[in-house]
């Protein structure tokens, strides 16, 4: 399943290959409450294909009357703003005080390589950076490490474009069939792992890759870059702990394991037995999820959805 940058593009990559090419359209700048976040775009095809979303619809209809009347530039980029007084942030759709500035571009044979570059990244889970020259249009692409937010200057637009986060649950159960739920609907790929074959046949949620396999042999294959999670769930040690060692030891963003803070002490003691350092040991979430006193498995699934939400937003509680 892609990302909605992976079929904006890809619907960019469509167009300009068949010679009817469109435009890109990105928020490049927002104040105040905004309906959709800085950086998400949209592709509007010359005959009024639109993929992907700017607002609740209003700004896209406003983009279609543009093309219908022959106002979007053709052959050079612009930025349009919207939400500058209550009757746009009316019209428009945008929250109270709410503004944002759409940058605009042409997409032509010329970009072609380089928006096939940018989907080949994302396809093999690699981050790039995107600068566009505000006067001419042209692309510029450099890969790197991690991702920044979009940054817009008086001469640049710069993108920076990563891989979904991707979720590996260890435990094919009902716990797991929970979190699978929100996390996809919050636009994870999520991925399960179970050596256990009846557990792995009872699993019924096909919009999940449900894996085969030692766990730690999961973890290095599947799980082992920046912007994987491992989470174990099965509350067995010799599923669990196999692949909180694989994981430990690699790059990923996040490690955490359900249990109790006694079940979770005695986990890190065993690590500790298995050769893994004290400081590889304090990457691990345990107990996992936010405190918030919850029971059920949705509850968890909740809790365990808002760390990871808190988490990529860098922000802590108070």
């Amino acid at each position: 399943m892609k990302n909605t940058d992976q079929m904006v593009l890809a619907a960019a990559a469509s167009a300009v290959d068949e010679g009817q090419g469109g435009w890109l359209c990105t928020i490049a700048a927002t104040f105040g409450a905004s309906p959709r976040p800085l950086g998400a775009m949209a592709f509007l095809a010359a005959d009024g294909a639109l993929t992907g979303s700017l607002s609740g619809g209003c700004i896209e209809d406003d983009l279609l009357e543009k093309l219908a009347s022959g106002q979007l530039a053709a052959t050079h980029c612009e930025l349009l703003e919207y939400g500058v007084s209550p009757e746009e942030n009316e019209r428009f759709g945008l929250p109270c005080g709410g503004r944002m500035k759409i940058f605009i571009e042409p997409l032509t044979a010329s970009h072609l390589a380089d928006i096939r570059r940018l989907l080949l990244a994302l396809d093999e889970r690699r981050a790039m950076r995107r600068q566009v020259d505000l006067q001419s249009g042209d692309w510029s692409l450099q890969g790197l490490e991690h991702c920044q937010a979009l940054s817009l200057s008086e001469t640049t637009l710069q993108q920076d474009f990563g891989p979904r986060f991707q979720l590996l649950l260890v435990g094919a159960n009902e716990l797991a069939r929970c979190i699978a739920e929100l996390a996809l609907a919050m636009d994870y790929r999520v991925l399960v792992c179970d050596p256990r074959d009846d557990r792995r046949q009872r699993w019924s949620l096909p919009a999940v890759t449900v894996l085969p396999g030692m766990p730690d042999d999961v973890v290095a294959e599947h799980a082992a870059d920046a912007h994987s999670i491992v989470i174990t769930l099965t509350h067995d040690p010799r599923i669990d702990d196999m692949a909180l060692m694989q994981a430990l030891c690699e790059n990923c963003y996040y490690v955490g394991a359900l249990g109790s803070l006694r079940t979770s002490e005695k986990r890190r003691q065993r690590l500790l037995q298995l050769d893994l350092s004290a400081e590889q040991i304090d990457r691990l979430h345990a107990p996992v999820g936010l405190p918030i006193g919850s029971k059920s498995a949705m509850e968890i699934a909740v809790a365990v959805m808002a760390e990871l939400t808190q988490l990529r937003s860098g922000k802590r509680a108070a």
